[in-house]
């Protein structure tokens, strides 16, 4: 008797059991956000006019309903469609810094909010450029930024005045970047977030002398990235803004120009390669008092499978 109860017991909770799984599975699940009207256009050629105008449409700016993003590769746009990193995206073949940039201009639908777009951004990679990807954890090799045994030699950025017009709280990253130039061959550059950042070639020739200023250890970190043979993480656990001055070899920024496609005159045979820990690039993050050390750690991987080098017509 106690059997058979029991029996009736447990086949009422697997009925029960059965009964929910498919009432869930028969739900018409929520619908991806998608942007209201989207436009995606071939990005203008930066000419050396455009520069020496000082304006440049590029970045990402999110500004009430109004996405605009200038002057991006679809590598760029799957970064911030999935949130991650360039060394955090498996591209096809044709997915380099040198490939085609497109503008994009697109709306927010009634009651949409800005944390949806990364959403909007997916969906309309898959629409427009037919993107698939799926996701995978790996270790990976990559660099610790740390703080040096002797502390820091950088000065946190001093914030401006209670009264005075900081950046919009709602903007990411600048769709107007400014770029001034000198007569002497250095420039300055600036974006919505407050970041500038100064370059200024030596008077021979053999280095580039930087001045930034409000950069985060994680925004440092990601900017340095380029320069060295593997990611680097911040793991210095410093959470303010700094200024920060540094020199690097030309001979090292001419290399990662070359890693990345552009047409600069072969190194000399005597120059350091730009990831060896001697180089000037590690140098210049040991002067700021920090420094690289070498780890593995896991990172989410965006694989793509496959998209088109064009989108589809607006």
């Amino acid at each position: 008797m106690t059997d058979n109860i029991l029996m009736s017991k447990s086949l009422s909770l697997l009925t029960g059991l059965i009964l929910a799984v498919a009432t869930l599975h028969g739900q018409t699940p929520a619908a991806a956000p998608t942007f209201e009207v989207a436009s995606i256009r071939p990005s203008a050629p930066i000419t050396p006019e455009m520069v020496q105008a000082g304006k440049i449409h590029a970045g990402m700016k999110i500004d009430g309903a109004r996405v605009d993003i200038g002057n991006f590769t679809v590598m760029q746009l799957i970064t911030k469609a999935y949130d991650v990193k360039n060394y955090q995206v498996q591209g096809l073949p044709w997915m380099v810094p040198t490939a085609q940039r497109f503008d994009v201009i697109a709306n927010l639908p009634p009651g949409a909010t800005k944390e949806q777009v990364p959403q909007m951004l997916q969906a309309l990679l898959a629409d427009r450029f037919k993107l698939v990807i799926h996701e995978e954890a790996k270790d990976q090799k990559v660099y610790a930024l740390v703080v040096g045994k002797g502390g820091i030699k950088m000065k946190e950025t001093v914030p401006p005045p209670a009264d005075g017009a900081g950046p919009n709280p709602g903007v990411t990253g600048s769709s107007s970047m400014t770029i001034n130039t000198n007569k002497g061959g250095g420039s300055e550059v600036s974006t919505g977030t407050g970041l500038r950042q100064k370059m200024i070639p030596s008077a021979d020739g053999k280095s580039m002398h930087f001045e930034i200023s409000k950069a985060s250890m994680a925004l440092f970190a990601e900017g340095m990235t380029p320069l060295v043979d593997r990611p680097i993480l911040d793991m210095t656990e410093l959470k303010g803004e700094y200024d920060m001055a540094f020199d690097i070899s030309m001979q090292d920024l001419m290399a990662v120009a070359r890693a990345a496609g552009a047409n600069v005159p072969a190194p000399d045979p005597s120059a350091t390669d730009a990831s060896d820990p001697q180089g000037s690039i590690f140098t210049a993050i040991q002067s700021l008092g920090l420094k690289l050390e070498p780890r593995k750690a896991p990172l989410k991987m965006i694989v793509v499978e496959k998209a088109e080098k064009a989108p589809t017509e607006n």
